[in-house]
């Protein structure tokens, strides 16, 4: 496409693409630096963490848990180990397909999500719920959805 054919947007859309970009930039750094700062872990690890505790068994298997997270599988399996480290995750391989690797939350790792989560959740209000009307929460969802719908690769499945 040449810039001759390009619908370049207009106003109103830079106004709103510029505001995803802040949104999208700025707000990933906030939730880190609460999480660091008070819990020693990353947004990341955090999400991980957070998917197993709301699973049964607080069991996933390794690609389940990619996809909540929105990560590749060598990005998780590195933060896996880092949390097995930790001794908040351990990992065994599925006994009904050996092919697939588990992520169990421990009992520490279950302390871990308990201890961190009050934090978080109060940010998470704080950020992202406080400056929104019921109304603009549920335009943001479906705007939200809309969008990951757009950028997922075809033939996966919604995530949240």
């Amino acid at each position: 496409m040449s810039t001759d054919d390009t619908p370049w947007l207009d106003a109103e859309e830079q106004e709103t693409w510029t505001a995803l970009v802040g949104l999208m930039t700025q707000l990933p750094g906030a939730l880190d630096a609460q999480l660091q700062r008070d819990a020693g872990i990353s947004h990341f690890e955090y999400q991980v963490l957070a998917g197993l505790s709301m699973s049964p068994g607080h069991t996933l298997r390794m690609s389940v848990l990619a996809e909540f997270a929105v990560a590749s599988l060598s990005r998780l399996s590195h933060t896996v180990k880092r949390l097995e480290r930790q001794g908040w995750v351990r990992r065994t391989t599925d006994p009904g397909d050996g092919r697939c690797t588990l992520a169990t939350l421990t009992d520490a790792g279950w302390d871990k999500v308990v201890a961190t989560a009050p934090g978080h959740v109060a940010e998470v209000r704080r950020l992202v719920f406080g400056p929104l009307t019921k109304a603009q929460q549920r335009h943001l969802r479906e705007a939200g959805r809309r969008v990951n719908d757009a950028v997922r690769p075809e033939g996966c499945p919604r995530t949240g």
